[in-house]
């Protein structure tokens, strides 16, 4: 029977999540542990208001943007390519940073390679569609030229955030922000003028603001959630440890449960039990193989996990 197109699904945490070495924040001093998202299961964190929130989240915003336009206001090179004081879609990402801290899409993975990929592929379609040369020409006194440099920003921009938001959903990596960064890319003109220097602007501004939301989102709350992904990480390297024979297995952090195969189980019985549900845990989903969620469906559950 041919495959149903419908129900191709591509997941590229199943591929590199074994490779990914487990989050050592637990292994470091409590005191910098914990400004890198790492707390002590005998510590819970205590409930705050949305005052306090709201508090934590003007000083976080108000911080990270001040210091990466000063910043960029000092770098000679920047200054040099006539670089604006601050990409806008920093803005957006602020507010997901600093105030939606335990969403999916805050995490550090999607804030810095959403940003970057979204910068990469914006560079790259500008650069296939001309580059300045054809992109500025929409003031020129020559109407046909105008009119032709204006298509090809029209249609650049929107193959850039349209390839963006692909990019991003294959690789994990969503950031709403970054929509607005690779469309930025073609159609802004200094960040045209900018080329391949849009990258670093963009890498370097990232490294900042999560710079001061480790510092700012730690105080009273939690941030990061997790680095990489809620899922277990860095299985491959640990395979050569085997658990003692009719031991389970429990590992605080992930959330997630393994029970040895040794055990007097009726494995197959409760294995075609388990197709039945989908696992919630504190940071942790686990959906059978046969069911397929959209992105939305799935950072849904994601967000319950966080909460529990």
């Amino acid at each position: 029977m041919a495959p149903q197109l419908t129900k191709w699904h591509f997941n590229i945490d199943s591929y590199l999540n074994p490779w990914i070495p487990r989050n050592p924040s637990h292994r470091l001093p409590y005191l910098l542990g914990r400004f890198l998202g790492h707390r002590h299961p005998d510590r819970p964190q205590h409930a705050i208001g949305n005052l306090v929130y709201i508090f934590w989240a003007f000083l976080g915003v108000f911080t990270s943007i001040l210091l990466i336009l000063a910043v960029n206001h000092h770098v000679g090179e920047f200054r040099a390519h006539n670089a604006p004081m601050i990409v806008a879609s920093f803005g957006a990402a602020a507010v997901l940073e600093f105030y939606s801290i335990e969403a999916p899409l805050a995490q550090p993975r999607n804030a810095i390679l959403g940003q970057v990929i979204s910068a990469l592929v914006g560079t790259i379609v500008a650069t296939i569609f001309g580059g300045p040369e054809r992109l500025l020409q929409s003031t020129s006194d020559d109407p046909t030229l105008g009119f032709r440099s204006l298509v090809y920003r029209w249609a650049g921009g929107a193959l850039a955030c349209a390839a963006a938001t692909a990019c991003m959903a294959l690789t994990g990596t969503v950031h709403p922000p970054a929509g607005a960064t690779a469309l930025m890319a073609v159609v802004d003109d200094r960040i045209v003028e900018l080329g391949w220097w849009y990258i670093p602007i963009m890498l370097l501004g990232c490294a900042l603001m999560l710079g001061v939301a480790l510092l700012v989102n730690n105080v009273q709350r939690r941030f990061p959630v997790y680095w990489w992904s809620p899922e277990e990480t860095g299985s491959a390297w640990r395979k050569d440890v085997k658990e003692p024979e009719g031991e389970s297995h429990v590992e605080m952090d992930s959330a997630k449960i393994e029970i040895d195969p040794t055990q007097d189980v009726e494995s197959s019985s409760t294995d075609a039990e388990c197709e039945q549900f989908i696992l919630i845990a504190r940071g942790l989903v686990e959906v059978p193989n046969h069911v397929h969620l959209l992105p939305e469906e799935r950072n849904l559950l994601e967000a319950i996990s966080l909460r529990i």
